[in-house]
């Protein structure tokens, strides 16, 4: 993380700034759209981001790690001692974790509400050990604590032009649309892990079970009844993106770029994954880097503007 973000965002403490750069490198390793789409933001709420996303990769590195060795802590143990630095963090403003110090700073600065940090960590302990989702409504009640929080969370930093409670159903539902997104992209990896994502009763509609879903992973054969319900599931995803689209015009204007090129590239995952045929049982599918460049183009023309009506307009 530069010099100029943190100074920007105020943070001058060595060992803060020192966190803050954990959580930058976490976010970028695991996160390039996000990463990208974090560029577009003022440089003074960058961090803030950063520690969010951060945190939660760390955690998502947790339950998604490979099965301990001998003489490394199980997943249950190291999440539970995450849990704990969470809390203490929260409670005191202070840990000796880099990332929990930079989180529990975002988190008072910005007055985001614990619970959304603790409902997250249910959903994280729920991946240990539920393997799958029999309805879409039960899936929901997963993905508010691993996905639509994470969209609570952001809201107080990206700022809001409208009352908060207007702005958090859009902001619940993009997270939610992102988290649908990973899950139609990492439909093999996740079932590598032993995880189904895609509701039964969906696949059921369709014929398809996890046995057949393991066939066309080992084999590497396509199935009609698999694409039918990859392709449903997909449109079930787009109606979650057309949900939160209106939230984007409620956020600070300087903000809205940030969220807006997040939209495409993540929308842009689907159509990927629609193009290609529904692969995703073989293979991931991106967003070619082509388009990727455009849309960071057009974040700065995008980003331009909206700073320069802000000058326009001067203080409020």
């Amino acid at each position: 993380m530069s010099d100029r973000e943190l100074d920007a965002a105020g943070i001058h403490d060595p060992r803060l700034r020192a966190a803050y750069r954990r959580c930058r490198a976490l976010n970028a390793a695991h996160g390039r759209t996000y990463f990208l789409a974090t560029r577009l933001l003022p440089p003074a709420r960058r961090p803030a981001v950063h520690a969010l996303y951060g945190f939660a990769r760390w955690a998502d590195d947790i339950v998604d790690g490979p099965s301990p060795a001998a003489g490394h802590p199980h997943r249950a143990t190291r999440l539970t001692a995450l849990a704990a630095h969470l809390a203490d963090g929260l409670r005191t403003g202070h840990s000796d974790q880099p990332v929990v110090r930079a989180l529990a700073h975002t988190a008072a600065n910005y007055r985001i509400d614990h619970r959304h940090f603790l409902d997250f960590m249910a959903a994280m302990r729920a991946d240990l050990r539920v393997t799958g989702y029999a309805t879409f409504r039960e899936l929901r009640g997963y993905m508010h604590g691993s996905a639509a929080v994470i969209g609570l969370q952001m809201l107080p930093v990206l700022g809001h032009v409208v009352p908060r409670d207007q702005a958090e159903p859009h902001a619940a539902a993009l997270g939610v649309a992102f988290q649908l997104t990973n899950f139609l992209r990492d439909v093999g990896e996740d079932l590598d892990r032993g995880r189904v994502y895609l509701p039964a009763d969906l696949l059921a509609a369709h014929g398809v079970d996890r046995e057949r879903l393991a066939w066309s992973r080992t084999t590497g054969r396509a199935d009609h009844r698999i694409t039918a319900a990859l392709a449903d599931f997909a449109a079930l995803t787009r109606a979650h993106y057309r949900l939160a689209l209106p939230g984007i015009a409620m956020l600070d204007p300087v903000a809205r770029p940030c969220i807006r090129a997040a939209c495409v590239l993540y929308g842009g995952i689907v159509t990927a994954v629609e193009r290609e045929g529904y692969p995703v049982l073989q293979r991931r599918c991106a967003v070619p880097r082509r388009v990727r460049a455009a849309v960071a183009v057009d974040g700065l023309g995008r980003v331009a503007a909206a700073r320069a009506a802000c000058r326009k307009r001067g203080p409020r």
